[in-house]
Order: C-alpha cells, then sequence, then structure tokens
C-alpha cells in the first residue's frame, strides 16, 4: 500500500518487505493444523475481503490523523500496527447484525465498527460530535447494536463484564451466537476485567476475550506491569482454553477466532485468545513522543518490520492463489494489480466518508436543546 511520510510512523514510511518474514509468515499458516484448515476454508474473496478490512483501519487512521494535523480535531486514539487483531477477528464472525454474533471493541479497535458494518462516515462523525453521529455528539466511543457492536467504555476492562451480559442472554435463550471483546494487556490488571473472566468461566459463557498484548499500558511497559513475558498461563488460571495467536498475522487471528468461536458455539464455554501485537504510535496522537522514549528505537524498528499489512500484501502477491486481473502472463503482476485496484477503491471510499462527516460538521451540529436528551430518565404517569 501507499505509504505516508507526514502520518505513518517512520517505520512504515519506508517500509519493504523482507523476504525471511514474509516466508515465517507462509510457514505460520501451515504450523497448527487446526488453523490451517481454518484458513484453506477461505476463497480467495474472503482474503481480499481481509485485505479490504485491513486498508480501511489504516486509511480511517490516516484520516483521523490528517485532521489532528490540520486542527480538525485535538487528539484521535489510533489502531496503527493492530490492525490484524481487529480485522481477522471481526471477519471470523457471524456478521448478521442483531441475528448474528456481537463484538464490544476498544476505542483501538474501532474498525470492529466499519468491518461490522457502520458506515465509515458515520465512524468519523463520532470524532467530530456531529449530530448525525452514532451518538448524536455525545461521545466518539461507537458502536451500533443493529449492526452487532457494543460501544467501548473509557473506563478500560469494564466492557468485559457487559458483554457477558449479551453472552449470558444467548447461552438462555439456546442461540448460537457469540460475544467477543478485546481486553488489552493494561485492563487486565483491573478487577472487572477478572471478575468478567470468572463469572464467564463458571457459567460457560459463549465469550472470546481477546487479550491484546501490545506491550504497552498507557506510558507502561508490559514487563513494568506483568511478571510473565506472556499471558500463556492465564487460560489455566480460569479453566478457559487459550489459544496465542500473531497479532499481526491476520490469517492466524482469523483462524484462531473462528476456533475459539466454535468452542463456545459448541456450549463448552468462554474462549481466551492472547493476541501479541505491538502499538507503533502514543496512546493518542498527542503523546507520540512520550511513546517513543518508552521504548528502544530498536522495537519500533523490530515491529516497524511486521507491519500487518505489508505482510499480508507481499503474501497475497507472491502467494500460490492467482488473484484475478488480466494484460500481464505474470502471476504475481496481476496479483499486484488487483492489490492496487483494490487499495484505490478503498481510498476513495474513505475519502469520501471523510468528505461526508466533514459536511456534517458545517451543517449538521448538536442543537444546545438536546443536551439533556438521553441523560435522564422521564418520569412515568
Amino acid at each position: 500500500m501507499r505509504r505516508y511520510a507526514a502520518y505513518d510512523p517512520p517505520e512504515y514510511a519506508s517500509w519493504k518487505a523482507d523476504p525471511e518474514l514474509i516466508d515465517s509468515f507462509r510457514k505460520q499458516i501451515s504450523r497448527e493444523p487446526n488453523r490451517a484448515r481454518e484458513i484453506e476454508r477461505l476463497s480467495t474473496t474472503d482474503h481480499l475481503d481481509l485485505y479490504r478490512g485491513l486498508l480501511r483501519a489504516r486509511l480511517c487512521d490516516l484520516a483521523l490523523a490528517r485532521w489532528v494535523k490540520g486542527g480538525v480535531i485535538s487528539k484521535a486514539w489510533l489502531g496503527t500496527g493492530e490492525e490484524a487483531a481487529t480485522v481477522g477477528a471481526v471477519h471470523a464472525l457471524d456478521r448478521r447484525g442483531r441475528a448474528g454474533d456481537i463484538v464490544g471493541p476498544m476505542i483501538r479497535n474501532n474498525a470492529a465498527n466499519h468491518e461490522m458494518g457502520v458506515p465509515i462516515a458515520d465512524v468519523l462523525r463520532s470524532y467530530l460530535a456531529t449530530a448525525d453521529s452514532p451518538t448524536g455528539g455525545r461521545d466518539l466511543h461507537v458502536g451500533d447494536l443493529d449492526r452487532g457492536v457494543c460501544s467501548p467504555i473509557s473506563m478500560v476492562a469494564s466492557l468485559s463484564t457487559v458483554m457477558n451480559g449479551f453472552a449470558l442472554s444467548f447461552r438462555i435463550r439456546k442461540e448460537p451466537r457469540v460475544a467477543l471483546t478485546w481486553v488489552g494487556d493494561g485492563a487486565t490488571k483491573h478487577g472487572e476485567a477478572h471478575e468478567a473472566f470468572s463469572f464467564a468461566a463458571s457459567l460457560r459463557l459463549p465469550i472470546v476475550f481477546i487479550i491484546q498484548n501490545n506491550q504497552v499500558a498507557l506510558g507502561t511497559r508490559l514487563d513494568q506491569h506483568h511478571v510473565p513475558d506472556d499471558f500463556r498461563d492465564w487460560g489455566r488460571a480460569y479453566g478457559i482454553p487459550l489459544l496465542t495467536v500473531d497479532g499481526n498475522h491476520v490469517l492466524d487471528v482469523y483462524a484462531g477466532t473462528r476456533l475459539a468461536a466454535a468452542h463456545c458455539r459448541s456450549g463448552q464455554g468462554p474462549a481466551f485468545i492472547e493476541a501479541q501485537t505491538f502499538r507503533m504510535g502514543g496512546h493518542a496522537t498527542h503523546d507520540v513522543r512520550e511513546a517513543r522514549a518508552t521504548f528502544d528505537a530498536e522495537l519500533f524498528e523490530q515491529w516497524g518490520r511486521r507491519d500487518p499489512i505489508g505482510l499480508y500484501e507481499e503474501y497475497l502477491a507472491t502467494g500460490a492463489m492467482d488473484l484475478g486481473g488480466a494484460g500481464s502472463e505474470d502471476a504475481e503482476a496481476r496479483n499486484r494489480a488487483t492489490l492496487s485496484i483494490i487499495e484505490r477503491e478503498v481510498e476513495a471510499e474513505v475519502d469520501s466518508a471523510a468528505e461526508e462527516a466533514l459536511d456534517s460538521r458545517e451543517s449538521n451540529m448538536p442543537s444546545p436543546d438536546s443536551v439533556s436528551i438521553g441523560v435522564y430518565a422521564e418520569p412515568t404517569a
């Protein structure tokens, strides 16, 4: 994909494919037979949809970053570098709105919204606090229950208990549906997360908890708030099976989530997934310098080479499948041409949505009279 020196992390702006990492990406697909079978079931269309999802996630973040630099908004919370942990998981679910599975994203999983069907313009409008945003201008934590998305809660880990409620309703109604939520490595230190894990295990709820281990909690490194190197032992602590996936490998995340969701649907209770990834920016756009000082530059370089979009794009371009297209006898050239067309389509989609959202800011801001609507309960007769 195109790189943007003014907005991308420097490691992404100068990204080049590393042959060893591309080879490792391919080998990861067949490392676990159960996951390999899930990936084998993906059609070419499915692969390209995953690619579109990753592009939407990155380009929506870039749109927000442009707005910050242009003074349109003051800050934004981005998922740059962690797109696969969101997109791979969502695409593994039953995305049929109120009839399907339900997800509860953290703010860094904002891509869950548009991949569950929330219009990109609505996702962007939330940052502009327009009257036609999903929250009516009240909050940038966006969701849409009609599309299977429960809005995030700014008190991290609190959403895990809410998502248990959805899972409990599925179990009581005997519906083959699954709830899924992401819990950051830092959020695992909040009591509500542990209450949620214990409650789900005890009642055998159909819920997937993705521990999104991006190595840092706000500005606190993982080794400063967590004793082991990872979360592999947490499954045994709660009696919940745990899968560890490469959080920068969209196919590994997809396959792991498919297996975890199948476990839940079969009535065996909850599942853990630890997605190992890395936050390539600050907690938000305002503290990137502090975030860069938190880790050695070598760590950013190491994870920068593992850009989840770049790796998947190279896999698709140089893989065994033929993505279609015409005009060249060389399969890789055809594949790259197809991916280039998709990128231009997604760029146009996001650019149009950003313009639509900005138009709302000019013409559809909330009336001051609406400030108390939805805040207080109306008295009954």
